[in-house]
């Protein structure tokens, strides 16, 4: 709990409830724990704050920081594009492979930014390019902690499973091998900002040259970068 009072009581316990959610995920007793606070009073007031968008839930119903956060602070994923792209070019050259930044928008995902192979054989995605939530790694990382409602609707169609998000979930990137299209293989991670994914960071080319474990080869490096573009992420611990 913070150290910081200002005399007014219910502030000073709404702002200990913000700074544990801020840094992990919390439940219920967690968050009583972290606060001293009753279990009545916390809940309360954390139902409070979900009503109006300052907290939030995630897929395995702890307590986040709320979406309303973005947009009281301008929607600070503007900046990702800009952010991303000197990573990107990095991330192109130690891997010697193309390298995307997507956002998903409804039931797609947009690349945003972009860094193809200087030269020979390369998957090439153009910044504008609208690809499907139910293929290839981007997707998985996007959908994997999306919403528990949209993720059961577009796992429907999927070329992937349940099985495959919570291996997402737990290890902290994706791969695909020929998902999204024929002989194209690929590594995401997700980027974070307030407790949400808002991106996907990605490594693409040749299955030939990826081989069939991509994830073993460029998951460390797509996750370092995807890490760097989070430098206020709040990134939960994974599950």
């Amino acid at each position: 709990m913070t150290d910081i009072l200002s005399g007014v009581g219910v502030v000073d316990k709404v702002a200990a409830l913000l700074e544990a959610v801020a840094a992990s995920p919390r439940t219920l007793a967690e968050l009583v724990a972290d606060t001293g606070q009753a279990r009545a009073t916390t809940h309360r007031l954390a139902s409070a704050l979900e009503t109006h968008g300052l907290l939030g839930r995630d897929p395995e119903g702890r307590w986040v920081v709320g979406a309303r956060w973005a947009e009281l602070a301008g929607r600070p994923d503007d900046d990702l594009p800009a952010l991303a792209q000197p990573l990107l070019d990095r991330l192109r050259d130690d891997t010697g492979e193309s390298a995307q930044l997507f956002i998903r928008r409804g039931d797609s995902r947009v690349c945003v930014a972009a860094s193809d192979r200087r030269a020979g054989l390369r998957d090439t995605v153009p910044v504008g390019a609208v690809l499907p939530m139910t293929a290839g790694s981007g997707a998985k990382v996007l959908l994997a902690w999306a919403a528990p409602e949209d993720r059961a609707r577009l796992l429907e169609q999927a070329a992937f499973g349940a099985s495959s998000l919570a291996d997402v979930r737990r290890r902290g990137w994706a791969t695909s091998l020929g998902e999204r299209e024929a002989g194209v293989s690929s590594v995401s991670a997700p980027v974070w900002r307030s407790g949400q994914v808002v991106a996907a960071l990605c490594v693409s080319g040749p299955l030939e040259r990826l081989g069939r474990a991509p994830g073993s080869r460029h998951g460390a490096s797509v996750v370092a970068a995807a890490d760097r573009l989070s430098p206020f992420g709040l990134r939960p611990a994974l599950s």
